[in-house]
């Protein structure tokens, strides 16, 4: 296994190889000649059996140079990264069983890849999950009448009210940037998934924040700076990404809206730029006397009339008809070329 913090310090044979000493040989050489087996030499951190086999950097890198080796092991922790086999084990399920369950969407977008690669380079890497989010899974299994979505009893709801579930999760993020989907799953029962889309979502805004206020920053330098740990930071960074795309495409849409609220074509208000599936996307509730419900925004397609006021957005874009009609062929056009073919539509002409 890799113990928690030690992602970074992961080494394969090929790596070992090319960090060879006194120069670097050729990776079929060092393992012709089995010079990992030499006496002394750190044994692999990866679990009997495994495939691919790792070692830690710190450990070779002092053996190379003639001094002790340290040691590594400590107490598990939920940061560790688990590989296959061991977390089969720890699921309590055999590695045949687990193939098929690393492929659960919960599962996989949870999966780290070690050693850390730069672009460009690739090496081999082993799939590797972390422990404490192995047994938030195992917690949520669909045994003993519990439901795999939530992680608690079947039917149950979660005990903290909807709209204090973020508070809540946030003032556990302050108290500890590290905090884990597990911890938070056992400090306020709520659903494992809540716990982990929360967790996300909080990071990645403060990881914004600070390279907002930092240009020079890089969003994973930012994670860092925050504290959060490394395994936690792929779905951090996404979140923080999403969030720039936000930021950055709100001041055209508020634009948009304070014009035709201007004009006295919709309610005055906040857009909220929302992330519906893989497109983000915006809402504008019309005045009735409006040739729709609402404008909505989609950042593949730019604006098309909704005729549902409570689900504007809904799930897809949907095709011209029944109502709805897409304005422009621009994505972004101005706030009054979209009045302009807003009031085509109240008078009933399509605009080419």
């Amino acid at each position: 296994m890799i113990r928690a913090g030690r992602a970074g310090r992961v080494q394969t044979m090929a790596d070992l190889a090319a960090a060879h000493l006194p120069k670097p040989i050729r990776l079929g050489t060092f393992r012709n000649n089995k010079l990992h087996l030499r006496e002394g030499h750190p044994v692999p951190i990866s679990s009997p059996g495994a495939k691919t086999l790792l070692w830690d950097a710190e450990q070779t890198s002092a053996f190379n140079a003639g001094e002790p080796v340290p040691d590594i092991t400590g107490e598990d922790s939920d940061e560790d990264l688990l590989d296959r086999q061991e977390a089969a084990a720890e699921l309590g399920v055999t590695p045949r069983t687990w193939n098929s369950y690393r492929y659960d969407p919960r599962i996989a977008e949870h999966t780290v890849l070690v050693p850390e690669r730069a672009p460009g380079d690739d090496g081999p890497q082993v799939e590797h999950w972390p422990r404490g989010f192995i047994r938030a899974f195992k917690a949520g299994r669909p045994d003993k009448g519990q439901s795999p979505q939530s992680g608690r009893p079947e039917g149950s709801g979660d005990m903290v009210p909807r709209d204090q579930i973020v508070p809540r999760i946030t003032e556990l993020l302050d108290a500890d940037p590290a905090v884990t989907a597990a911890a938070v799953v056992d400090e306020l029962s709520v659903a494992i998934s809540t716990a982990m889309r929360c967790l996300a979502q909080l990071r990645g805004r403060r990881i914004a924040d600070l390279v907002e206020a930092d240009p020079a920053l890089s969003l994973d330098a930012a994670a860092a700076r925050l504290g959060y740990p490394a395994i936690t930071r792929r779905r951090a960074i996404a979140a923080a990404q999403d969030e720039q795309r936000r930021r950055a495409i709100r001041p055209y849409l508020q634009g948009v809206a304070d014009a035709l609220a201007d004009a006295g074509a919709a309610q005055a208000g906040e857009v909220e730029v929302l992330h519906v599936g893989d497109r983000l996307a915006a809402a504008i509730l019309l005045h009735p006397e409006q040739p729709a419900q609402a404008l909505v925004w989609d950042v593949r397609y730019g604006w098309r009339t909704a005729t549902s006021r409570r689900h504007p957005i809904g799930k897809d874009p949907a095709p011209e008809g029944d109502g709805i009609r897409y304005l422009s062929t621009d994505v972004q056009p101005k706030p009054a070329d979209v009045l302009d073919a807003l009031a085509d539509r109240r008078r009933g002409r399509k605009r080419p």
